[in-house]
């Protein structure tokens, strides 16, 4: 396989947001986004001591895009405007179909808070094309034993299809485009070779630990790695017990409008979506 080589590296830089700090490695100055990955955050290691909620996202909207949470450790609550709720546990996926609009929060749940305990978690902006902005909006809370599960290297390597396909393997979420993406667990010396479809923008994030990429350059925790599209695949092998995210997508080739939480292709359309909002056409959302 020849691998492709490192077009960026970012490191996840910290951002104040309200009472936390979060680690921000995509958008930075030198990379705006990865077409369609927008924006990554990690949030966490939290150490949640009751009553006190790190993370109390209170009701907020989204259009035009598809956030996604990936909870390593810890619960969190989920209800938004279309009437859903869940509870998000350690290992689950929440993947949100924001499309036309939907007001959303996210917090600590109760249990977990009144236990205590590690929260951590990333949360990704995959954009979607023009004709699935305004697409009826879709919530889904994956468990973490219904995600298809593969094993490399006797077992030192376990790979969880998010989106897929993979090797043969259907991801587990309902998607609008083209994607690949996975959740690699490596044991200290694990190694897998992760093939990349040539016309897909690809990305890792290190979530813990620390690999070595191509049998070349080692990279630490908290760091996300931006490819050029000039190569098969990359390569993985753990020197410490390690979590990396793997992103891959064909990219959509559209120009992107965003404002805060509404990301659509021109000026006009955010108006619109600050509008809408305003005039309840996104739901209504009532507190617990």
């Amino acid at each position: 396989m020849k691998y492709r080589s490192v077009a960026a590296i970012l490191p996840g830089e910290p951002i104040e947001m309200g009472n936390i700090t979060v680690k921000q490695p995509l958008p930075t100055i030198k990379v705006e986004r990865v077409d369609p990955f927008l924006l990554l955050h990690h949030f966490g290691p939290y150490e949640v001591e009751p009553p006190f909620d790190p993370l109390d996202i209170g009701p907020h909207p989204h259009r035009g895009f598809i956030p996604v949470t990936f909870l390593y450790q810890g619960e969190l609550r989920h209800k938004d405007s279309r009437g859903n709720k869940g509870v998000l546990r350690s290992g689950d996926v929440q993947w949100m179909t924001a499309g036309m609009g939907i007001i959303h929060s996210e917090r600590t749940s109760r249990d977990f808070l009144e236990q205590g305990g590690i929260l951590e978690g990333v949360q990704l902006w995959i954009n979607l094309p023009k004709k699935y902005k305004m697409v009826q909006p879709d919530y889904q809370n994956i468990r973490s034993s219904d995600l298809p599960l593969i094993e490399y290297d006797d077992a030192k390597v376990r790979i969880k299809v998010v989106a897929g396909p993979f090797n043969g393997i259907k991801g587990a979420v309902r998607s609008h485009t083209e994607l690949t993406v996975l959740q690699v667990a490596l044991s200290k010396t694990g190694y897998v070779q992760l093939p990349v479809p040539r016309e897909h923008n690809t990305m890792i994030y290190i979530v813990s630990g620390k690999v070595q990429l191509n049998e070349n350059w080692s990279y630490a925790k908290e760091h996300a790695i931006q490819f050029r599209s000039d190569g098969e695949g990359i390569a993985l092998q753990a020197e410490a017990d390690s979590e990396v995210l793997f992103l891959s997508g064909l990219p959509i080739n559209e120009p992107v409008a965003q404002w805060g939480p509404y990301v659509m292709n021109t000026q006009t359309e955010i108006m619109e979506a600050m509008r809408d909002y305003q005039m309840g056409k996104m739901g209504f959302y009532t507190e617990y």
